[in-house]
């Protein structure tokens, strides 16, 4: 797993850290807010991008998520169940994969960034 992202458990909560300020996502905000200005991409706008993005394309993900995003950071949690450990997997490889891809992020944020709810 990439340095940028991991699992968190917190009690009985499963979760996810995003460090947003880790250079090679710094870069690709950058790239982004060049294609959308209002994508200055800080963790309440990852938070908003993310949100967006899992309604389009895994909107049961989004079912008893609760984020809390920071400038730095984006951090999400689900209450400790087993289901909700699979949940912070899946999320997790969510964000992994669209920061991964390009093209498809950048897909998405052209498609789709009137949708996005921006800080």
């Amino acid at each position: 797993m990439a340095e940028y992202i991991r699992l968190m458990h917190y009690n009985d909560d499963h979760g996810v850290f995003f460090e947003v300020e880790d250079d090679e996502i710094l870069a690709l905000g950058e790239r982004m807010n060049e294609l959308c200005e209002d994508a200055y991409m800080n963790g309440y706008n990852w938070d908003a991008l993310i949100n967006c993005y899992l309604s389009y394309n895994a909107p049961d993900l989004l079912d008893g998520l609760d984020a809390d995003p920071e400038a730095g950071s984006y951090s999400a949690y689900y209450s400790g169940t087993s289901d909700n450990e699979a949940r912070a997997k899946q999320l997790c490889g969510i964000i992994t994969a669209l920061v991964s891809d390009e093209e498809k992020l950048f897909g998405f944020l052209r498609d789709h960034a009137d949708d996005v709810e921006w800080d």
